[in-house]
């Protein structure tokens, strides 16, 4: 395992439209933060695995043997079939796969897996078993053909965008806040960045935030590209909704960001849902936390049938050759997360002989 980047390798950071083998996962269990709301949660991701399995495959990860006996009970009740999911009993503090899941580059050698420090947010949550799933998943013979690389440093995979053309997403709230890379300058950060995931340029963003989110401000809470050229992102209408301001400043900073040549990139605004509110904390729903997989995209929705429907057909506007497919997150969000936190997707090839 190499654990410095060899500056002579040409690499290139695959966009979540890249051909997928599948999805990776992580089963909430009785010892995640679930507890106190699996049912709902585990209905939740019945719903996601069964999206998911229409288009392409899962490698799921459960705690142990009668955990995957569980699930695999609950995934047949409902005819979900098992042989489009790979399991893996695996040890994990909770199921942000977004965040903990390795990142995928190509180079001129071959794929290569990536594995950065995940402390949870800047040390707000348990992590340790979270920060060694990668280092686990190495070492499965499903990934044995692969390279793999680990970095020192601190980076989450909701806290990155790229447009597949050498353009990297971030916000500042996130990246340089202290509890993540405290010795590292934004320059330093930059370079890093660069010579990590092939990207040739940065683009920050210095506003954008979601109430009830624990991130510190990831980037697939608030703009996504679909395509090299378009960007869907939160918005907000109601001058009284407490994100109307950071969300009307983000979006001049969305217009001003411009393509590699030059052009500016094509917008495609979503208001925020109404206020959702569970014992007085209002809840952080996003629709642009959404989930690109091969020829569909699977899209949060939260009870709201007007507001659903206007992000959906956004979205199916803004991706017309995918089916646009709702998933009911409300649970999710009770935790702080939606359905691109939990989920982080494996381009085609990762996984040996596409099993």
């Amino acid at each position: 395992m190499e654990h410095t980047v060899n500056a002579s390798q040409t690499r290139f950071f695959l966009p979540e439209w890249h051909e997928q083998w599948g999805v990776m996962i992580a089963w909430p269990h009785h010892s995640t933060d679930w507890v106190d709301n699996l049912e709902a949660a585990e209905q939740c991701y019945v719903e996601l695995v069964g999206a998911i399995v229409g288009f392409e495959k899962v490698l799921l990860l459960c705690q142990d043997a009668a955990h995957r006996q569980w699930i695999e009970t609950r995934l047949t009740q409902v005819s979900i079939a098992l042989s489009s999911i790979v399991f893996v009993e695996i040890p994990y503090d909770d199921t942000w796969a977004r965040d903990f899941g390795f990142i995928t580059m190509t180079t001129d050698t071959g794929l290569r897996l990536l594995d950065f420090e995940f402390t949870a947010w800047g040390g707000k949550f348990a992590a340790s078993q979270d920060n060694g799933i990668n280092q686990i998943l190495f070492q499965q013979s499903l990934l044995a053909h692969c390279a793999t690389e680990s970095h020192d440093w601190v980076l989450e995979g909701g806290s990155i965008e790229t447009d597949g053309r050498g353009t990297l997403l971030t916000t500042r709230r996130c990246l340089l806040n202290p509890n993540r890379n405290p010795d590292l300058s934004e320059s330093e950060l930059e370079e890093r960045l660069k010579q990590a995931l092939g990207v040739s340029r940065v683009l920050w963003l210095n506003h954008g935030y979601l109430e009830g989110d624990d991130t510190d401000a990831h980037i697939d809470t608030l703009a996504r590209f679909v395509n090299p050229t378009t960007l869907v992102h939160l918005s907000c209408s109601d001058p009284a909704d407490s994100h109307f301001t950071e969300l009307q400043a983000m979006t001049k900073e969305l217009a001003q960001l411009t393509q590699p040549d030059g052009s500016p990139y094509t917008l495609v605004a979503i208001d925020i849902p109404p206020p959702i509110y569970r014992e007085r904390r209002r809840l952080g729903a996003s629709y642009v936390n959404f989930l690109m997989i091969n020829d569909a995209i699977l899209v949060p929705v939260y009870g709201h049938s007007e507001s659903d429907q206007a992000a959906l057909q956004a979205i199916q506007l803004a991706c017309p050759d995918r089916s646009v497919v709702p998933i009911n997150c409300l649970p999710l969000i009770e935790q702080n997360g939606s359905l691109h936190c939990v989920t982080m997707q494996i381009p085609k090839g990762v996984i040996t002989g596409d099993a």
